[in-house]
């Protein structure tokens, strides 16, 4: 081998952001000129060159060339040792080349900014902050956290005293203020605090500076300004409230009470309502006239046309009385209510039973429907009239009772059934007792029954 390389050393220390050069020894053990150029293998080969690039020599000549490490000031390039090989390519000869290796040891070096996030809060209790650190290093960093208050009558807590951070990264801590005595009512309070972030010392040196950040929470009152103001304007309104009813509404109500009571209403208050006492003044009447008609006859005659005056029968002249009237009318309706009660077991068919059947000659109006599921079981309920007509659809499961009152009522014919179908899908259980093996549901219906008019 006609060439030889050594390094001056075989490991170096580079600081990052600054320029540290190890000189490159080269010998031409040949006969003839040589040109070499220079190829820097490993990590360190992205910051570090050979300077000059290329260097020629006579036979047994030597050269000197420097090795330069440039790494930069950032976290890209973390603190640690590289090792490194500086390869020398002879141009012109295919002989192997030489590659003199050695270790680079880039020096850590620390940088941190941070950010308070917000600047400023507000609230009745506390206010709330977010402290981010930027890791701008090139070595992992752990930093404290402290916070000195603008006064005494705050107490700021972290949620972490440290924080810890790797290299191009950011971490966060929680900050709290709280006051020391809350603020009922009255113009809110500033109290100013700054969040102190320190990064610990090198070995041998000083701490850096720490990082300052300043902040401010506003203390606002419990009770808000608006709020005597809307009392106020309460009070007033309730007062005009209660003036107007007595001044204007009153009055009004009164007068119009008086203006109702009519001569005519009187009368017709004191008038006798039909059907009370109708037939007995109506027979009396006819009696009467009966008598005084026979009267002029006969007097026994007269007696008999008195006796019958006060029974059925009426002279030609006579008016029908209220009772007669009312002997062709239909009957009041019928208050009407019945309950069924529909067990089915967990598969197979749907059970079914029938309520109510409606008589021949008669109609039924069903107003109320009263569903009762007391086991809590699973299933489906259908409540029908007439001939399958569908009145409700029910889910078990969700219900225990369940009520329904219709304003108009649902007439059921003559022939016609109320019935309830159950399809249990699972046997609930009663609170405290035994668990049954069917489903088992109830239905009330009410009404009233009503003859139909032939």
């Amino acid at each position: 081998m006609s060439l030889t390389a050594s390094l001056d050393a075989t490991s170096v220390t580079a600081v990052p952001g600054e320029e540290t050069r190890l000189p490159l020894q080269l010998r031409n053990s040949g006969s003839t000129v040589e040109e070499y150029r220079f190829e820097v293998a490993g990590a360190a080969a992205a910051w570090t060159i050979v300077e000059p690039a290329t260097l020629s020599l006579y036979p047994g000549d030597s050269g000197t060339v420097s090795v330069a490490f440039r790494p930069p000031r950032d976290s890209t390039v973390p603190a640690g040792e590289f090792p490194f090989g500086v390869r020398v390519v002879p141009t012109s000869d295919h002989a192997e080349p030489v590659v003199p290796e050695g270790r680079v040891t880039v020096a850590p070096f620390t940088e941190i900014t941070a950010e308070l996030v917000p600047r400023g809060s507000h609230g009745v209790r506390r206010g709330a902050h977010k402290i981010a650190v930027d890791n701008r290093g090139n070595a992992p960093l752990t930093v404290g956290l402290t916070a000195r208050s603008g006064s005494e009558r705050t107490r700021i807590v972290f949620d972490r005293p440290e924080l810890s951070v790797e290299p191009g990264r950011a971490a966060f801590a929680g900050l709290r203020v709280r006051p020391g005595r809350l603020l009922w009512r009255g113009t809110p309070v500033t109290h100013t605090f700054q969040a102190v972030v320190q990064a610990p010392a090198p070995e041998g040196e000083e701490p850096p500076a720490p990082v300052l950040l300043d902040g401010s929470y506003q203390q606002e009152a419990i009770l808000p300004r608006w709020l005597p103001r809307a009392l106020i304007l309460a009070c007033v309104l309730a007062l005009a409230l209660v003036g107007l009813w007595y001044g204007l509404l009153r009055p009004a109500v009164k007068s119009a009470a008086r203006e109702a009571i009519t001569p005519e209403a009187i009368a017709s208050a004191a008038t006798p309502q039909p059907g009370k006492n109708g037939g007995q003044s109506g027979g009396q009447s006819t009696g009467q006239t009966g008598g005084a008609g026979a009267a002029g006859a006969t007097g026994g005659a007269g007696q008999t046309g008195g006796a019958g005056g006060g029974g059925a029968s009426a002279g030609p002249g006579a008016k029908p009385s209220a009772s007669a009237g009312a002997a062709g009318a239909l009957p009041a309706p019928a208050p009407t209510n019945a309950e069924v009660q529909v067990k089915d077991g967990v598969g197979g068919g749907a059970s079914s039973d029938t309520a109510l059947t409606v008589p021949a000659g008669k109609t039924f109006q069903l107003t109320d429907i009263v569903v009762q599921n007391p086991q809590g079981d699973a299933g489906t309920v259908v409540v029908t009239v007439n001939r399958g007509a569908r009145v409700l659809s029910l889910a078990l499961e969700n219900f225990r009772d369940s009520d329904y009152h219709f304003v108009t009522p649902i007439m059921v014919p003559a022939g016609g059934r109320v019935t309830m179908t159950v399809d249990c899908r699972k046997v609930g259980r009663p609170v405290n007792a035994p668990a049954p093996d069917r489903c088992s549901e109830s239905l009330f219906v009410g009404g009233t029954m009503q003859d139909v008019k032939p």
